[in-house]
C-alpha cells in the first residue's frame, strides 16, 4: 500500500513531507477541511509514508457495502446519540490502545466554521497523547506534518495557537475555510 499510495500521489503531482514521529497514539488534526477529496489525499498520504491512521466518520456512511469497507481503513462512525460522549468514548479508546492514530478535522465540517472543535483537545489532555499538526495546502500541492502540539490545557489559548499555525495554508476551496475567530475568542 505504501508504494502504491506513493505512485498516486506522485502521479496527481502531490508532494508529501513529514518530519514528526510515528507516535503509538496520537491524535492527527488535519486542516484545512472543505473538501471530499481531503480524506483521499490524507490516507494516501499517510499510508505512503508507512504508517496507518483511523478517523471518525458520520455513522449514516456506514451502510452496506462501504461501511465494512470503511471500518477496514480505520473508519470509527460517530453520530449523535444521547448521553453518550464521543470524548469519553475516544478517551477510553486511547487508554485500552496500545497504538490508535486518529485524524480528525477541528473544523468539523467541509463548510466554512470559525468555530473550530475542541473534543479533540479535550481528548489530549486526558488521554496524554500529543496531537500532530497536518496539512493539507492545495496551491502547493503539498502534505506536511511538521509540528506536534501538547495542549496546555488553557483550551481557547491552545485553539487560537493551532488557527494560527494553519494559517498559511489554503484548501481546495479557499471560501470554505477560515483561521478567523469567534467574538468570544474561540
Amino acid at each position: 500500500m505504501k508504494r502504491l499510495s506513493s505512485l498516486i500521489l506522485r502521479w496527481w503531482g502531490w508532494k508529501v513531507s513529514v518530519t514528526v514521529p510515528d507516535y503509538p497514539k496520537s491524535i492527527i488534526c488535519v486542516a484545512p477541511h472543505t473538501s471530499n477529496w481531503d480524506f483521499i489525499l490524507g490516507k494516501l498520504a499517510y499510508a505512503s509514508i508507512g504508517r496507518k491512521a483511523g478517523f471518525l466518520m458520520k455513522k449514516w456512511w456506514f451502510f452496506w457495502p462501504l461501511g465494512p469497507i470503511f471500518r477496514s481503513m480505520g473508519g470509527v462512525p460517530v453520530g449523535e446519540c444521547p448521553g453518550v460522549s464521543l470524548t469519553a468514548q475516544l478517551i477510553e479508546r486511547f487508554r485500552t490502545s496500545d497504538k490508535l492514530n486518529i485524524a480528525i478535522t477541528p473544523e468539523g465540517t467541509r463548510s466554512l466554521n470559525t468555530r473550530w472543535r475542541t473534543g479533540f483537545l479535550h481528548v489530549a489532555i486526558e488521554a496524554k497523547v500529543p496531537i500532530t499538526l497536518a496539512s493539507i495546502d492545495f496551491p502547493s500541492k503539498t502534505i506536511s506534518m511538521h509540528e506536534t502540539f501538547f495542549p496546555t490545557g488553557d483550551i481557547k489559548a491552545d485553539m487560537l495557537r493551532i488557527k494560527e499555525y494553519y494559517r498559511p495554508f489554503t484548501g481546495r476551496f479557499p471560501d470554505k475555510f477560515s483561521t478567523e475567530t469567534e467574538p468570544d475568542g474561540k
